[in-house]
Order: structure tokens, then C-alpha cells, then sequence
């Protein structure tokens, strides 16, 4: 079934002057292909890999161009233009930009800002439109992450305790300022991150550091591995700062301390005036 706003596997049925034909389906019909978006070579018979949805006229067109984002996912984009009847439109990555209606902005946009949209399709006019009103299109199904489950984010929005991020398109979960000493974020940014715990009332608690003994035996391997190329000696104790410890290792204080703590029992490493120490190996 022919998805519009997203990518599509579709077969070529027919060639025109201006590019291949290719099959809708019976509800859509014939959707061309612009040549310029095709290989050289493509012909009748052929699949392809293909975005699909409507042109400045509103008909649909297939494309191979990569979009920032399809219906279904949320993207930080910038706004183009502004027209002061209908709203304002985003550069998504393709020919025709994306329209951000009056009604589905929150507070007038500016040309040059950028905003973290859902891109979606208007059951009434069936364009692809964005909104920044996220919450509203979030999955309506209950979270079912482990604790621990490594997720993609998207930074939506800051708040009094954190950030609020988007959980692999589908959920909203938070990420407590206490927990990013040393990490710069911002709104639009994307990282990889893990559900830290889900509490009542589907509220989610997110970390941008592993839980768990992964993590703990992954940093270890990283102190061994900086004391072996310092010399044996790394002036990163447990007294540095967060901030110091977040810059070099790229995790929190805490975790940090623990993986410290593992190496210590191990007997790999020792403590002398704040410094960390390669045992004899």
C-alpha cells in the first residue's frame, strides 16, 4: 500500500519524455518520476526506492531525494518564508518546502528560526504539513521500554528540570539537568541515549549514559586503555570535577566513580595524591 510522506519500493510501469511512470496502486494510480531523479539507465520494470508525495500542484510525485524527515517522525528545521495567509514553510530537504500552518505553530515563527516539528498528514487537505505542537502527535501507546534500553533522542524542548526529548519518534521522555554536568545540549540536538526507568503515569526518566554493569565494564576498559597511553598515571581521580570527567571520558561522575571503584577491587589500578594508577600488569 502506497504511503504518502514516506519512502515506498515502486515499479516503474511506463516511460514519458519527462521521466518513468511508476505504479500507485489502484487508489493513486500512475505517479511519475522526474527523470533528473533516476539513473541514466532506469527503465520500465524496474523497483525503486522512492519518496512520494505532492508537488507544488498537488499532485503526487515520486523522488529520490532524502528528506530530513517523513510523516511519521520529528525533525528540527529551519523556516524559509513566511506567508502572511496560510503559515510558514521548512526547508526539509526537498524541491518543495514543507508548509508549518498559522494554526499548528506555537507563537508566530520567524524566517531563519528553527523548530522542532512532527511532520504529519492533514486527513482534510492530505498534504504533508508540519506541527510544532509535538505532544499531540505522540504515540498514543503505552511505553515498553527495559530499563537500560538504548534509544534514539531528539532534544524537543528545555525545562525548569531538564530537556524534554523525543523518543525514537514515538514517546516524550526527560532528562534531569543534574545528570548533564560537562554535556552541552540543546534543543534540535540529536543523540543516542538509554531509559534510565519508566514511572507511573508512563512518565520516562532518560540518561545519556548506560546503566548497569555494560556500562560500568565499558569505561573500565576505557580508564585501562587512557592509563596505558599516559604512562600509567591519569590526574582524573574521584575528587575531579564532573565536568572535567565528562569532557575526557564522555560519562558522569558517578559512573565514572563506579567503573573506578570495579578496577580498584580487580586490583588494576591504585590511588596516590588524587591520581589514578596502572598496577603492574
Amino acid at each position: 500500500m502506497l504511503e504518502i510522506g514516506r519512502w515506498n519500493t515502486m515499479m516503474a510501469v511506463e516511460e514519458t519524455d519527462r521521466g518513468l511512470l511508476l505504479d500507485g496502486g489502484e487508489e493513486h494510480g500512475l505517479i511519475l518520476s522526474p527523470s533528473r531523479y533516476l539513473p541514466e539507465d532506469a527503465e520500465p520494470g524496474e523497483e525503486f526506492r522512492v519518496f512520494v508525495y505532492p508537488d507544488s500542484e498537488d499532485r503526487l510525485i515520486a523522488t529520490t531525494e532524502e528528506p530530513l524527515a517523513q510523516v511519521g517522525e520529528y525533525a528540527y528545521l529551519e523556516v524559509v518564508s513566511v506567508n502572511p495567509r496560510i503559515g510558514a514553510f521548512l526547508n526539509w530537504g526537498l524541491a518543495k518546502d514543507l508548509l508549518l500552518p498559522f494554526a499548528e505553530q506555537l507563537g508566530r515563527v520567524k524566517e531563519g528560526q528553527k523548530v522542532v516539528v512532527a511532520i504529519r498528514m492533514d486527513t482534510r487537505s492530505l498534504r504533508v504539513v508540519a506541527s510544532m505542537k509535538t505532544h499531540k502527535h505522540l504515540s498514543s501507546r503505552r511505553p515498553e521500554y527495559d530499563d537500560g534500553h538504548p534509544v534514539s533522542l531528539l532534544i524537543a524542548e528545555e525545562t525548569p528540570l531538564g530537556f524534554n526529548a523525543i523518543i525514537n519518534h514515538q514517546h516524550m521522555g526527560l532528562l534531569y539537568r543534574s545528570s548533564l554536568a560537562g554535556q552541552n545540549i540543546r534543543v534540535g540536538d540529536t543523540c543516542e541515549g538509554y531509559v534510565q526507568r519508566t514511572r507511573p503515569g508512563d512518565k520516562i526518566d532518560l540518561s545519556l549514559d548506560e546503566s548497569g554493569y555494560g556500562r560500568v565494564n565499558s569505561i573500565q576498559q576505557d580508564i585501562l586503555e587512557a592509563l596505558r597511553n599516559h604512562d600509567g598515571v591519569l590526574a582524573i581521580g574521584d575528587k575531579s570535577s564532573p565536568e572535567e570527567i565528562r569532557r575526557i571520558f564522555g560519562v558522569s561522575k558517578k559512573a565514572y566513580k563506579q567503573a573506578l571503584g570495579a578496577l580498584y577491587k580487580k586490583r588494576k589500578i591504585r590511588f596516590e595524591n588524587n591520581n589514578v594508577l596502572l598496577a603492574e600488569e
